[in-house]
């Protein structure tokens, strides 16, 4: 004889896994801290200053 499943049970664990993994995607994608996110910024307006600065002449 075959062991009884509770399916209600069965799709709650499959429904918690699913959760958990989007989760665990959202705080990679998600998680950075603010000093993280700060120099990110800094970095970017860094570079633009740059190539600005390496520029002949501007184009008028």
């Amino acid at each position: 004889m075959a062991d009884v499943v509770n399916l209600n049970r069965f799709r709650k664990t499959r429904d918690r896994a699913e959760r958990a993994k989007e989760a665990e995607a959202n705080r990679v994608r998600f998680g950075r801290t603010k000093a993280e996110k700060e120099r990110d910024r800094q970095e970017a307006e860094r570079a633009t200053r740059f190539l600005d600065g390496q520029k002949l002449e501007d184009p008028a």
